[in-house]
């Protein structure tokens, strides 16, 4: 009898030691969720397009969809033959006045990111912007990789230095439009800006045009831009390129020739963009 009792008590014994063994897996797999949830959401991202057929609408490694759940965008919502051309600028490289002119003469309206060296040393070239009716939006004040920025006060800090230095320039409020620089963002940041009253704002199309000292032939400029273009688009292009300016004209010409007009981005935000 004694023997069993004693049997007993080991079974016993062995099936809450397994019961504690059990329990710890289980605390020690939630904890690594969790902090696999935790590192996900401080993951930086940088913003990035598959293309496929000609004149078709890639596709972004983030929907539509989902982008505009945060109050972000990266192309058209339909399929009207409509482009937003955008450029982005942290200095002066000698053409903006180049390209003004041609958007001037082509009575199209583009969209200007700046950061904060752009509004400081040339803030002729900022008012000239506005008054002929484009847009000009928030490139952040230093630009940073805000893939590395998840404090929401630091984050803010790009926004808000860049609006008080530019209605400083111009007199009133900057258009509630920001590009992250170079596409580099954590997701919470997309939050981050929409709750500062901004519409994210990423591209459809863009090309190697941003080295100076590396400057896409006219003929590889052309063939991108023209190849490439497809409903909808948002066209990134940096205004320090020389190529953009050399070809700017011949270009809207020719995405004319094709049957596209031009929007900005307040009806790219539309609600009418579906």
């Amino acid at each position: 009898m004694m023997m069993v009792v004693k049997r007993r008590q080991v079974l016993s014994i062995g099936i809450g030691a397994l019961a504690m063994i059990l329990l710890a897996v289980l605390l020690s797999l939630a904890r690594c969720s969790h902090l696999a949830a935790t590192s996900a959401a401080k993951m930086g991202t940088d913003w990035g397009l598959s293309f496929g057929a000609e004149g078709q609408q890639p596709t972004g490694n983030a929907t539509k969809e989902e982008l505009r759940q945060h109050n972000a965008y990266y192309i058209g919502g339909g399929q009207e033959k409509v482009i937003y051309l955008t450029f982005d600028a942290g200095y002066e490289n000698g053409y903006t006045a180049s390209i003004l002119d041609t958007l001037k003469k082509h009575e199209v309206q583009a969209a200007f990111f700046l950061v904060g060296h752009y509004v400081k040393t040339q803030p002729d070239l900022v008012k000239r912007m506005v008054a002929e009716g484009h847009v000009v939006g928030n490139h952040t004040m230093t630009h940073p990789n805000l893939a590395s920025i998840s404090d929401k006060t630091a984050f803010a800090k790009e926004l808000t230095d860049l609006e008080s230095l530019y209605e400083g320039v111009i007199g009133a409020p900057m258009a509630k439009f920001y590009r992250p620089p170079q596409g580099k963002y954590l997701p919470a940041n997309l939050d981050q800006a929409s709750e500062l009253g901004y519409t994210t704002i990423f591209w459809s199309l863009a090309y190697a045009d941003w080295d100076v000292n590396n400057q896409p032939s006219r003929e590889t400029a052309l063939e991108k831009l023209t190849g490439r273009i497809h409903p909808g688009a948002v066209v990134l292009l940096h205004s320090t390129s020389a190529t953009n300016a050399q070809v700017l004209d011949e270009l809207i010409g020719k995405w004319k020739e094709m049957g596209y007009t031009f929007g900005n981005l307040f009806s790219l935000c539309a609600p009418a963009q579906g």
